[in-house]
């Protein structure tokens, strides 16, 4: 693991125990996660149009959820954090406008294939059986197998220092921060997808055209169990959400209905920082 700095034992963010009660709720923790896109207007008022489409929430980074079938090497807890996890293909196109839109405005094929990101996003999830609506804002980064590898890109650094920034150290993992490995995360999310969804990251390329049948390792409803698959793992990106404002917007009452919004406002140099509570309307 790089060095980067992370905070020392603090709480969780205040939402962070209804949001994850709410999500544990839900049959499948479904959101719409929304991007921007260049317009495809040259005409266009403004630069960018967005994109939303449905993902699957994953836990939260660093914080791999239990599952009895992923034989994944697994980190030590050592680190917490309140950062929205969902996995995606290089492939697709949300990948390349996180990279267009952020600070470094990569845009060329080859600067989107590794870690790095940062572009706006926003997330929003609705729980209907409890009447809850949560969304996010913030930024989104790309986690990608160069993460640990031999030579660390920008990007890697960006996201080591974005990500790692809101890392916690837990009680007791003070000692361990040198066994836990960006890496072995990763890796441990392939695990946590079904061989159902790992194969589906050896599919033709999304969006391409249908012209005839596809090349043998690229076909639809493969079954992938090596963890190691390098043709599924070449394409697998866990995407990590940095919220920066919250809103819990509970409608289960008509006459009680609020919104509660959280801001999180940047520490000092040491990388703290804390959540601001406003309640509003709905």
């Amino acid at each position: 693991m790089s060095t980067t700095t992370h905070t020392r034992p603090s709480p969780p963010a205040p939402w962070r125990s209804a949001f994850e009660s709410h999500m544990s709720s839900m049959p499948s923790p479904e959101f719409v996660f929304a991007s921007l896109h260049p317009s495809p207007d040259s005409n266009s008022p403004t630069p960018y149009v967005p994109r939303l489409r449905f993902c699957i929430y994953r836990g939260m980074w660093s914080q791999l959820p239990e599952n009895k079938h992923n034989d994944a090497p697994k980190n030590p807890r050592v680190y917490d954090s309140d950062l929205p996890t969902f996995t995606t293909d290089v492939r697709m196109q949300k990948v390349g406008e996180l990279f267009e839109t952020s600070a470094g405005k990569a845009s060329k094929d080859e600067q989107v294939q590794g870690s790095g990101g940062g572009g706006p996003c926003e997330a929003v999830f609705w729980i209907k059986e409890k009447g809850m609506q949560w969304r996010m804002k913030g930024t989104a980064f790309i986690v990608a197998p160069d993460i640990e590898g031999q030579v660390e890109s920008s990007g890697v650094r960006t996201v080591k220092s974005e990500i790692g920034g809101r890392m916690r150290v837990v009680e007791g993992g003070e000692d361990k921060e040198g066994d836990w490995s960006w890496g072995t995360e990763l890796t441990g999310h392939f695990g946590n997808c079904s061989p159902g969804m790992r194969g589906s990251w050896r599919n033709p390329p999304p969006g391409t055209p249908v012209k005839g049948e596809p090349d043998k390792d690229h076909q639809l409803a493969q079954k992938v169990t090596d963890l190691h698959d390098p043709i599924a793992r070449s394409n697998f990106r866990v995407v990590v959400i940095k919220p920066d404002d919250v809103e819990a917007t509970d409608l289960s009452d008509p006459e009680t209905a609020r919104r509660h919004r959280y801001t999180f406002v940047a520490g000092a140099q040491d990388g703290k920082g804390e959540w601001i509570e406003e309640e509003l309307w709905p």
